[in-house]
């Protein structure tokens, strides 16, 4: 989880720093990687003796929408990287904690303490002190309307990535009854699967697939560099996914959420040492604010999770 999710966002922005262009592209190799993701229940339904969950027709059109809307997401993102650096589109990712803290209170009804209402004014202030920063880090080749576009579709990416996270909880709770690792992997598979066919039809409408063969020609490094990003893009998604799914049901939703607050810090760090992405005092600050921020969400999810 520590390592693939930052490689993961490092690579998409080394695609559109190096002459990759397609949006639609980078949000397709965020999901082509399912199939990793559906190996891992074989071994999984053998070791626990079980068998896949039955779809209804309610759960399948739940896969169904979850998956549109992880598209649409995927798609957001990739025009944030496309024009923000990466350590800025990190940081301003982690407003999502924001939205699923929201999302969460307005449809599964989670409580919400003090602490996490702390974590939503803190990390809302951080997205703003970049917001204020916005001139120091924006790329020669990028225009001043594409970089505030960049951010709005990363806050709408965040709000989105927010929305699903509290309706993957609410089919849980109204659809399955249940919760546990092999569940949540399966959930995991069937909206990636429908993911990769929404996606897989705006990159044929779009022609983009006819279009990685000039992209892959005008690469700098070559044809070879161009693929390898995009193959090892949709391997260390899927890893990070299988991580994240791992940590949050083998061992709690707490450590889950403070390897979360940890991936931000080490995206952006990355970012700045392999892309020298500029890191202005303002958004050192940024940073500083949003681990407070995630400090102070996990210290009231875990105060939550003892007085329940």
């Amino acid at each position: 989880m520590l390592v693939a999710f930052p490689a993961s966002s490092i690579l998409s922005r080394v695609y559109y720093a190096n002459g990759g262009q397609s949006k639609w592209i980078i949000s397709w190799v965020s999901v082509a990687g399912w199939p990793l993701t559906a190996l891992m229940l074989v071994p999984t339904y053998l070791v626990s003796k079980t068998f896949p969950t039955p779809l209804s027709l309610k759960l399948t059109v739940s896969y169904v929408f979850l998956g549109f809307l992880s598209a649409a997401d995927n798609l957001m993102y990739a025009y944030a990287y496309a024009y923000l650096p990466a350590s800025t589109a990190s940081l301003l990712a982690s407003s999502s904690l924001v939205f699923s803290a929201l999302f969460g209170y307005l449809l599964v009804k989670n409580k919400i303490n003090a602490s996490i209402i702390n974590s939503v004014v803190i990390i809302s202030a951080g997205v703003v002190i970049i917001a204020l920063d916005s001139s120091s880090d924006r790329y020669d080749n990028v225009s001043e309307g594409q970089y505030i576009m960049g951010f709005i579709w990363d806050i709408l990416g965040s709000a989105l990535h927010g929305l699903i996270f509290a309706l993957s909880e609410l089919v849980f709770v109204k659809l399955i009854e249940r919760r546990s690792f092999l569940v949540v992997l399966e959930q995991q598979v069937m909206v990636s699967f429908f993911a990769f066919v929404f996606t897989t039809f705006g990159v044929i409408i779009n022609n983009d697939f006819q279009g990685m063969a000039s992209e892959a020609r005008t690469f700098r490094g070559g044809r070879a560099a161009y693929y390898l990003v995009l193959i090892w893009g949709a391997i260390t998604f899927q890893l990070g996914v299988l991580g994240g799914t791992a940590v949050l049901f083998l061992v709690s939703t707490v450590l889950a959420g403070v390897l979360n607050a940890v991936r931000t810090p080490i995206t952006s760090i990355a970012a700045v040492i392999l892309l020298n992405d500029p890191m202005s005092g303002f958004k050192i600050l940024s940073l500083v604010i949003t681990f407070w921020g995630f400090g102070s969400y996990i210290y009231g999810s875990s105060m939550g999770q003892k007085s329940s």
